[in-house]
């Protein structure tokens, strides 16, 4: 399972270079299934979600060259789809949550798609209605087996629809999005997600001969296609990850920064932390942030307490609520942070308490935080990691704290964060990793 150990308190200094999105690289790998032809995929992540969800494609019978840690080529020529039904393929799919964004492309292409009961982080109720409304309404039938958990969906030809999706879900409309380019006639997805990572897809897509419009707006076009092509494509750096390393540098007191950020693509990111006081310079593509003594948060114009609340795009994407929630406890002044979209996700407050934070659950949604000035530092302990996002702030907590801390269950935290102590120890962090 491996744990890191981490002596806090020291200043860090110096570059970081942002890996690839991996919620971006997660529905892009999906999309080699779409076409026999070869597909050049740059700026992957090296993490373990991204090397599961590889590994699956090859068991699929997709052929991969590895050119670098970042680059790939893919040709998904000899797909066996028999290969869905093996316990192989179901045991390695139930792993990890990305699996089923597999199903748009292989009911599109072969007519079929089986979802094993798929794993991932335990943060709340995570529905899949909204990918399966949408392949039923492109002509798709779609069964659960109750005993295994099992998702089967299967069409003899799938038919362009209009859609209004119940909730703008990022994965259902890359999901549904990959369907229906391939697709007879035209579908129109109302109330689509809009993220980079959707623009992403779509472009790609576009590249690989679909004709899709409405790119970046709640409203996507597709006029379906007989056949897809291959494509290059790279993908954009991680906006949660940079996020993540704008918190480590407030709450450490470091001067960091963050290379190629592809800042017009960061939307509020950057807003929001300049919410909790937090000094930040864009130069050229690449975020700055100074070493700062102090920050405090601001009000509403009315005096009010700030309250920070996660959103669809353009609003705040939920995977920074954590990062902000840490970085708030040594502020001056206070937030109400509200995690709308999953209800599991603050329930790793209790370890910040243990460390001396001034945090109320107020329920499973909103967590009040009183930020402490830094009249005294938070003091190490021994916690678990739950999630990926949770487990990276309590890292950062720990970098920030008086003494050792221990973190467990640091394969979370590999799930989405490539080398992510050999990084921190370039900067001048004090950890280390213990198999």
């Amino acid at each position: 399972m491996g744990s890191f150990e981490i002596n806090g308190g020291l200043r860090l200094k110096g570059e970081i270079i942002p890996q690839g999105a991996k919620n971006e690289a997660l529905q892009i790998l999906c999309a080699v299934l779409l076409t026999p032809d070869k597909v050049v995929i740059k700026n992957i992540p090296n993490i373990l979600d991204i090397r599961n969800l590889i590994d699956l494609l090859g068991s699929l019978g997709v052929k991969i060259d590895k050119i670098s840690d970042s680059e790939y080529h893919f040709q998904a020529n000899n797909v066996d789809t028999t290969a869905l039904e093996s316990e192989e393929v179901m045991k390695k799919g139930s792993q990890l949550r990305g699996t089923i964004m597999t199903a748009g492309p292989m009911l599109a292409r072969f007519g079929k798609a089986i979802i094993p009961s798929l794993g991932g982080d335990k943060i709340g109720r995570r529905r899949l209605d909204t990918h399966f409304n949408g392949f039923e309404k492109l002509g798709a039938t779609f069964t659960y087996n109750d005993e295994n958990g099992e998702f089967v969906v299967v069409a003899d030809a799938l038919k362009g629809s209009y859609m209004l999706l119940d909730e703008a879900s990022v994965t259902g409309t890359a999901n549904i999005l990959m369907a229906a380019v391939l697709a007879e006639g035209n579908t129109q997805i109302y109330n689509a997600a809009c993220e980079p990572y959707i623009q992403q897809l779509s472009k790609m897509l576009n590249r690989m001969g679909a004709k899709i419009t409405g790119i970046g707006s709640n409203l996507l076009i597709i006029e379906g296609v007989e056949s897809l092509t291959g494509c290059e494509h790279t993908i954009l750096p991680d906006m949660i990850e940079i996020g993540s390393f704008i918190g480590l540098a407030a709450m450490t007191q470091s001067e960091i920064t963050i290379k190629n950020v592809a800042y017009d693509e960061l939307g509020v990111i950057p807003d929001t932390f300049k919410k909790l006081g937090i000094k930040l310079e864009l130069r050229g593509d690449d975020i700055y942030i100074p070493e700062q003594e102090n920050y405090s948060i601001e009000t509403f114009i009315d005096g009010s307490v700030l309250t920070i609340a996660d959103s669809t795009w353009p609003g705040l994407t939920p995977d920074l609520l954590s990062i902000l929630l840490v970085v708030a406890t040594q502020a001056n002044g206070s937030v109400l942070i509200h995690q709308k979209m999953f209800e599991s996700r603050l329930f790793f407050v209790d370890k910040l308490i243990d460390m001396g934070a001034k945090i109320i659950l107020c329920d499973p949604h909103r967590a009040s935080v009183i930020g402490i000035n830094r009249q005294y530092p938070l003091r190490g302990i021994s916690m678990t990691s739950p999630d990926i996002r949770a487990g990276v702030s309590l890292l950062i907590a720990a970098l920030s704290a008086s003494g050792k801390s221990t973190i467990h269950n640091i394969s979370q935290i590999d799930r989405g964060y490539q080398n992510i102590d050999q990084r921190l120890i370039a900067l001048g962090a004090d950890i280390k990793r213990i198999n």
